[in-house]
């Protein structure tokens, strides 16, 4: 059994692995009702996906017709502009076929002009604050990639209360002393405010090798051996504060679910340094933002 975390003060208790529908982007109908059917299995009550993942709001509305009241569910919006967002919040809902959605987050706010202009009148947080006003949405969220994201999220607390942040964290950038730091600042932030820390990109081995065969349908090359995958996810899970977002790709998620629910399971410890640096250099490991 994967176990259960507050989700930051949202009143929602959310199973430390997260789904995340990125994996239902260019996937059949059939194909996605059997990945719901392993999640769910797994007993993961969290799913997350957003209004730019290709297909996946149409993929998830069959499942959550049936178990819209199982999960806590969030979406996300790129747009900049409040008009724009309240536009793409709705057919967000139109798409997943729901009234509400529990977060909804401003997806990958992190470019200075774009944050700029998020938190500017007539900005998306308009939107977002708008529709949560009018009940369309419960909470509030902000995610982002890149090196300079944990600087940027630490701003946007500044700027707004929100529920919850989504970053990179992985072994590998934790080698970048810098980043590591300005993560631990903001988790810091986060666990005296109450915000919920989601994590992606936790098996990520390393950006996809120039003329490299693309064995998963990631934008970057992710680890493949059972095992290194157990590693990688324990090294994250070892973290008690943080929730474990899953990777974008069906096939690769099955091997992500395993490692979580053994690493709950058999009561794992979180792999030391030693072990990290060793999986590193077996799998030719590299950050993925630098």
């Amino acid at each position: 059994m994967i176990s259960t975390l507050p989700f930051g003060s949202t009143g929602h208790a959310s199973t430390r692995v997260i789904f995340g529908a990125a994996a239902l982007s260019e996937v059949t109908q059939d194909e996605a009702d059997r990945t719901l059917e392993l999640v769910a299995a797994h007993g993961l009550n969290h799913i997350d996906t957003a209004a730019s993942y290709g297909e996946a709001e149409l993929r998830l509305a069959p499942f959550l017709a049936d178990h819209r009241a199982d999960v806590f569910l969030a979406t996300k919006t790129g747009e900049r502009e409040a008009e724009a967002a309240w536009a793409e919040i709705n057919r967000s809902l139109e798409r997943l076929g729901v009234d509400q959605v529990d977060l909804i987050q401003l997806h990958n706010l992190v470019d200075e002009a774009e944050w700029q202009q998020a938190y500017a009148p007539g900005g998306v947080l308009e939107a977002a604050v708008r529709a949560r006003d009018e009940g369309l949405v419960r909470h509030i969220g902000v995610t982002g990639h890149g090196i300079t994201v944990a600087r940027q999220h630490l701003r946007s607390l500044q700027r707004f209360d929100f529920s919850s942040v989504l970053l990179p964290y992985n072994f590998p950038m934790s080698r970048n002393a810098a980043y590591l730091d300005e993560f631990e600042a903001l988790a810091a932030v986060c666990a005296e405010r109450g915000v919920a820390v989601q994590t992606i990109k936790s098996i990520t081995k390393a950006p996809w090798s120039e003329g490299a065969e693309q064995h998963a349908a990631t934008w970057y090359e992710p680890l493949k051996e059972p095992a290194a995958i157990d590693t990688a996810v324990a090294w994250v899970l070892g973290r008690p504060d943080v929730f474990l977002n899953t990777v974008g790709d069906i096939h690769v998620l099955p091997l992500v679910l395993d490692a979580a629910e053994r690493f709950f399971t058999d009561g794992a410890q979180r792999p030391d340094a030693d072990v990290m640096a060793d999986l590193e250099r077996r799998w030719d490991m590299a950050p993925l933002f630098v």
